[in-house]
């Protein structure tokens, strides 16, 4: 059966929406933009192969479906922007087998204006046919977040911004396949700025709450329970939790050189967050400090080194940085994690630790990062010489906590 969707980019952005495109029997084959590591499990694979998933090494099978979703990563670039090599490379292998009809969408994470300004120019140039006449184009901001089980692409609206309103009313009929609601904005300027603000809203209130940790820590107040108490308020307030830093695909934008206008707060976040490693370590160093102990030569064990818990994916995970950071005071660092069996920070393998409770035991300071289902944290409070619990995770007295 010929394919009636071409995911581009299987990455982060592309597998889930393959995923779900396949369990709603969309015939489905999906083409890789570049090195991508996507969230889905081995056996979440095997179910989309069986179910008739198929990967393209020939970018021919691309003009021959009806929709063609570009899903490339744009990760941060070394000017801090955007970088869309990977987009500008998936359009122009789209566009050299572009047919009239299709129904073209861009669900990579942009500034305000890409669509239009950027991807469309490529598909036109490189097909020969106009974007709104020839072929649709509109913008669809990702919703995806790996791993969340009540929150699935069926039961997650999905924002549209056609450059036409046939083009959002196209993407809409793709859409409406997979999902229960589909919300039409005004265009794809107003789709991608969905996108932005959504991203923003996650990064500035997890550096709120970050700022408060170090606040409240000075104050001898715990913020884990002041956030439980706080999120009993049934309006005006949304729990976001702290940690050791903010990882993940969704990169913050604060727009600086773009419009003329930077987003002073979103500047303010990335500050802040991007701080949170150096805390972390900063807090570490002087825990072992009151128990008679120096970080250097200390045994340090990391628990959890992936930027989310109960995935393997390490996108922008602060573990690096506070290994890194540990390291360079001279501290002799291990880690444990049940979903990564190998780990490599600046190009030299970091110990496995293969028994848990005993490297937590043996460690001078054990600090967890991430918390993941299968951590005991009531057992590994009780078996560490000295616990950091930068997730809340443990009960209240039995480790020190961020």
């Amino acid at each position: 059966m010929p394919a009636d969707l071409a995911v581009i980019g299987l990455g982060p952005y592309g597998l889930p929406l393959a995923q779900a495109a396949v369990a709603a029997g969309i015939p489905t084959l999906g083409y890789t933009t570049g090195p991508e590591t996507g969230p889905l499990s081995p056996a979440e694979l095997r179910r989309m192969f069986s179910r008739g998933f198929r990967p393209a090494t020939d970018p021919a099978g691309l003009g021959r479906v009806r929709t063609a979703v570009i899903c490339a990563p744009t990760p941060r670039g070394v000017d801090g922007g955007l970088d869309l090599s990977q987009v500008e490379a998936a359009a122009r292998t789209l566009a050299a087998r572009l047919r009239p009809h299709t129904t073209v969408i861009l669900e990579s994470p942009v500034r305000p204006g890409t669509t239009e300004d950027f991807l469309r120019p490529l598909l036109e140039k490189g097909s020969g046919l106009r974007a709104g006449r020839d072929f649709h184009l509109a913008y669809a901001p990702s919703r995806v977040d790996p791993g969340n089980r009540d929150h699935t692409p069926a039961n997650t609206p999905k924002v549209i911004g056609g450059l036409t309103p046939a083009c959002t009313e196209s993407a809409a009929a793709f859409y409406s396949r997979l999902t229960d609601k589909v919300v039409r904005a005004r265009g794809p300027r107003e789709a991608e700025t969905v996108q932005l603000l959504e991203t923003n809203f996650r990064h500035v209130n997890i550096a709120l709450v970050n700022e408060m940790a170090a606040l409240c820590h000075d104050l001898g107040v715990d913020l884990w329970d002041v956030i439980r108490c706080a999120e009993t308020k049934p309006f005006g307030f949304q729990a976001f939790r702290p940690g050791p830093g903010v990882g993940g695909h969704g990169v913050p934008q604060d727009l600086t050189g773009h419009a003329g206008r930077p987003l002073r707060m979103v500047e303010l976040a990335q500050q802040v967050n991007g701080r949170m490693p150096q805390y972390v370590v900063q807090r570490a160093a002087a825990l072992l400090n009151e128990h008679g102990k120096s970080a250097r030569g200390a045994r340090v064990l990391l628990l959890g080194v992936t930027y989310k818990a109960d995935l393997a994916d390490q996108q922008g995970t602060p573990a690096h940085e506070v290994a890194i950071r540990l390291m360079e005071l001279g501290a002799s660092v291990s880690y444990h994690d049940p979903h990564v069996a190998s780990w490599s920070v600046l190009d030299r393998p970091v110990p496995r630790a293969d028994s848990l409770y005993e490297a937590a035991a043996d460690a001078d300071l054990t600090i967890l990062l991430q918390q993941h289902r299968t951590y005991d944290m009531q057992g590994l409070s009780v078996k560490a010489q000295l616990l950091l619990d930068t997730r809340g995770a443990t009960p209240t007295g039995a480790a020190h906590r961020l």
